[in-house]
């Protein structure tokens, strides 16, 4: 059992701004032969065979969700996956209100 701060190495922010939507897949030439640098993007990267979310990342991993952000960083860093773009404050604000509309329309149907 590794404390999650070790993984980390004490660091608690991540260098994207990682949400818990935020999808993140596997860089196209990336092997998934154990080649790696580090065991945890070793973890990441079988995580992600499809594009997944940070917190669908942190499940698989069994790991606290901010140790997931920066490992995730990490990972992209080093090249690993790539981090794709999260929509947030007025960006796509139509489209935002659109997908909403239609989340609920389904749940009302349900």
């Amino acid at each position: 059992m590794v404390r999650p701060y070790m993984l980390t190495g004490g660091r608690t922010r991540a260098k994207y701004p990682l949400e818990l939507e935020t999808m993140v897949s596997v860089k196209e030439g990336v092997p998934f032969d154990g080649t790696c640098d580090r065991i945890e993007h070793r973890a990441i990267v079988d995580a992600c065979p499809t594009p997944r979310s940070v917190a669908e990342i942190a499940v698989r991993l069994g790991m606290p969700l901010g140790v997931a952000r920066v490992l995730v960083s990490d990972a992209a860093d080093a090249g690993h996956v790539t981090v794709h773009r999260t929509m947030s404050g007025t960006d796509g604000a139509e489209a935002h209100l659109l997908l909403m509309e239609r989340v609920l329309s389904g749940l009302r149907r349900l």
